[in-house]
Order: C-alpha cells, then structure tokens, then sequence
C-alpha cells in the first residue's frame, strides 16, 4: 500500500533513482510520481511495461535510461540525460543492488569487485556527478539503501553486507563533506522485503515462518513499506535531517 501522506514540496523535483524498475526500486518510483515528481530512473533490464503502467496508473511517465550501473561512464550519462530532460537533480535515491548469495570460500577476487561495482561504488559516483547540479539549485537530497544484514552479521553474502555498512559509513562522509551547500544525505536500511526475487528465490513458506519472529511486528514487509521513510528523506519534511541511518524493518534491530 503506497502511503497516503502529501508532500507538496516533491511535485515537479527531479528525482534520479538507481534500479527504479522493479523491486523496491518500481515502489520508490511509483511513490515520487504519485507526489508529482518528475523521476528517471537507471536500470539494465527492460522497463519499457513497467512505464507504460506508471503512465496509466500516475498520469505521468518516468524517463527509463537502460544503463548498467558498474559502468560508471554510462551511470554519469544518464544522470546528464535526466538532467537536460526534467532540470538538475535534486533527489538522489541510490537503490540498485544485487544480494547473490556467495560464500567466502567460493569469493574470488573478480566476484569480490563485481559486488562491490554494484553495491557500493554507485553511491560515491553518482553523488559526484549530481553534485553540481545540485549545488547550483541551492541544495538537494541523497537517499542511500543500505541493509540491516550487516547489523545482523548476516552470512552467506559477506561482500554484499560489506557494502552494506560501508554505505552507512560513506553516507557519514558524504553528509559532513556536502552539508554547506545544504545537500542532505541518509541512509535507508530495510529488513527483509519481500520482493519478487526475494519470493521467487530465497522466501520459502518455512524460511519466512523462522524470519517473522525476529520482528517486533507480525507483518512481512514489502516494497511499498520502504516508499514513506523515503519521500520523508526526500522531502523539507527532514530538512535538518542529515548523516541518519534510518532502520525499517519491522524491529529485527534496534538503534540508538
């Protein structure tokens, strides 16, 4: 369920947003369009359908730019080509990932740096490439998806919970270094959402009956659950809100 809140300030922004065609990503773009913005979104798979139901659905298309984001030439294009489309962006939603479970016996050195292409270098680039733009709008907003897997000390994925909480860490760095030119950045850490490949390959009836427990509350969450906590980042609504790992994953942890 897409959440009912307003906020005024997000029509017409110009919102970028990694792997914004399917999974969390679909949500977080059907969330900002349902606000009125103006979206592009990056993703190597084919979105032309899923625009094509955004359109229907929202009345507004979002600009689908087909890129992989391990080639950070093409990623820094595509944040130019949304640019020059809908004016500089000023909401950066870095949500693409890949979670492929891999252990540390079958980790080579190119799996390793495949991980990391795409779990944690996007965040530095495509932050540096909308800098500008940014700057010259007077501000802007940075939303970066991490993971409670590596405050769990999750196994089974260690290269991807190590650009999990080294996310947190560069969204720390990024907040301090940019917050004079008031651009403003958080992290996002959702527990276990239940996507379309969550449900296709790993959320079996009895993984899913031995993971709910783990939570404070009886739900399982599911990409819309991460679209609020998102346009509240995005929005003035968290205007002095900067350097924040924000959890949302229905109480596996605990912060503070």
């Amino acid at each position: 369920m897409m959440p009912s809140a307003s906020f005024p300030d997000l029509k017409d922004r110009s919102v970028f947003i990694t792997g914004g065609g399917s999974g969390i990503g679909a949500a977080l773009t059907e969330g900002f369009l349902r606000q009125g913005a103006k979206v592009a979104f990056v993703q190597r798979s084919d979105a032309t359908g899923f625009c094509d139901r955004m359109e229907r659905d929202t009345g507004l298309r979002p600009l689908f730019l087909p890129c992989d984001i391990t080639d950070i030439s093409a990623l820094e294009a595509a944040l130019a080509d949304a640019a020059e489309s809908h004016g500089p962006v000023t909401v950066l939603v870095n949500n693409a990932a890949d979670d492929t479970r891999h252990t540390i016996a079958d980790t080579g050195v190119a799996d390793w740096d495949r991980s990391i292409a795409v779990n944690l270098r996007p965040h530095f680039f495509t932050v540096r490439a909308a800098l500008p733009g940014m700057i010259a709008a007077g501000g802007g907003s940075v939303i970066n998806f991490s993971s409670i897997t590596y405050l769990m000390g999750l196994g089974g994925l260690p290269a991807y919970v190590a650009s999990k909480a080294a996310i947190t860490g560069l969204t720390r760095a990024q907040a301090r270094e940019l917050g004079h030119h008031r651009i403003r950045v958080n992290a996002v850490l959702p527990g276990w959402v239940l996507t379309e490949r969550q449900l296709n390959l790993w959320a079996t009836p009895e993984a899913l009956d031995e993971f709910l427990p783990k939570q404070c509350l009886p739900e399982h969450l599911y990409p819309d659950d991460m679209v609020g906590v998102t346009l509240f980042l995005a929005s003035d609504s968290s205007r002095m809100m900067t350097g924040q790992a924000l959890v949302v994953d229905g109480g596996v942890v605990v912060t503070g």
